[in-house]
């Protein structure tokens, strides 16, 4: 397709302000151009090797006990190591307060287009909205998926009337009982670390939050394009809602892990912004999600993005700074991520920019370049 064709494309397809979801309901039977695969990714994809892998499961039932609360240390910091991602189960976040959140997700994706598009924005710092593709203008081929942000970057509490109505209840409670995980896991990733219980809590990594409740309608044709291209998140930490269609896949040994639903769990990886304090301790997992003729398909992304206002600088944490393993990363503010983040498309890790060279080649020829100058 022409970019010209492409962007003319792109541009009826978001003055609709109707999704994804608009597409379906208009009866189409193929998917439209802008959401197909370039020609390269497709043939790709026909090579790529599955793996059969599980991602580990832990039960966080018992970690007020001594024995098993270092038995699941051990098990997070494998798995924060080896795979970036896990899922929890025995968390404390109610099964009925999880299947409210996805009803509620389903029921304002399923609203009359005319009352979502009250909610339609492409604002960054907007606290509530809706659209289809953040990086829709960016990225190579559009992803089958709409999406509900709900940003408490900048604030700790949202006016429960700028929420919409109909998910209103079912979000405030599921937020204040993720919120309350997300304290826990970080304590348990703080010990996994070799450091005090209360380190990455003390270092504001919790206090930013970002909910996108995703949907991702049934797809006439899944192996043309992607429900979510592959990416890493842009955050400490990221908690994810999902429902039982599956399609989760995490990126291990150039493998796709199939994340399989887990009726009660929920998933947790690590993102950029934990690798980088770090200092690569913890691996920040490539992910995706594959279109499915099933659907549609629900899921909640909880991202805990860390301290975006007061400009708290963030690097490698010192304690695991030594001669022999040096920072591998410039120190930075969660508002310098994001704001690449928003520039770029999602398939892009941003975590290359802020790399420092550690290859001992690269700091031999900085030495003879120095030498000759």
């Amino acid at each position: 397709m022409q970019e010209d064709d492409r962007v003319k494309e792109l541009q009826a397809f978001e003055a609709t302000k109707a999704g994804v979801k608009g597409l379906i309901d208009a009866g189409i039977q193929k998917v439209p151009r802008m959401f197909i695969r370039p020609a390269d990714e497709l043939v790709e994809e026909l090579n790529c090797a599955r793996s059969a892998l599980q991602v580990p499961v832990i039960d966080l039932g018992r970690i007020g006990e001594g024995d098993h609360r270092e038995k699941v240390v051990g098990e997070v910091r494998r798995a924060s190591k080896e795979l970036g991602i896990f899922q929890i189960v025995n968390h404390g976040v109610a099964v009925e307060v999880m299947d409210a959140m996805l009803d509620g997700v389903r029921k304002f994706h399923e609203l009359d287009a005319e009352v979502k598009k009250q909610f339609h924005s492409r604002e960054s710092m907007q606290k509530v909205k809706y659209a289809s593709n953040v990086d829709l203008y960016r990225s190579r081929a559009a992803n089958w998926r709409d999406s509900l942000t709900i940003s408490l970057m900048g604030s700790d509490r949202l006016p429960p009337e700028e929420l919409p109505e109909i998910c209103r209840d079912s979000t405030i409670k599921y937020l204040d009982e993720v919120t309350s995980l997300g304290e826990t896991l970080f304590e348990l990733l703080s010990e996994a670390l070799g450091l005090k219980r209360g380190y990455l809590g003390a270092l504001k990594c919790g206090q930013g939050r970002t909910f996108i409740g995703h949907y991702y309608p049934p797809c006439p044709e899944p192996e043309l394009t992607m429900g979510t291209a592959t990416h890493t998140d842009p955050s400490f930490l990221t908690i994810l809602l999902q429902d039982q269609i599956g399609g989760l896949q995490a990126l291990h040994n150039n493998q796709y892990i199939n994340v399989e639903p887990l009726p009660g769990s929920l998933v947790v990886n690590i993102g950029d912004m934990l690798q980088i304090v770090s200092n690569d301790e913890f691996i920040s997992p490539d992910h995706r999600v594959v279109a499915n003729r099933a659907g549609p398909r629900i899921s909640v992304a909880g991202l805990f993005t860390g301290d975006a206002l007061s400009g708290t600088i963030y690097g490698p944490i010192k304690e695991l700074i030594s001669e022999n393993n040096r920072a591998r990363y410039k120190e930075l503010t969660v508002r310098d991520y994001i704001s690449k983040f928003f520039t770029r498309p999602i398939d892009k890790s941003g975590l290359d920019e802020f790399r420092l060279l550690q290859d001992e080649d690269n700091v031999q020829i900085l030495s003879l370049c120095a030498d000759t100058l």
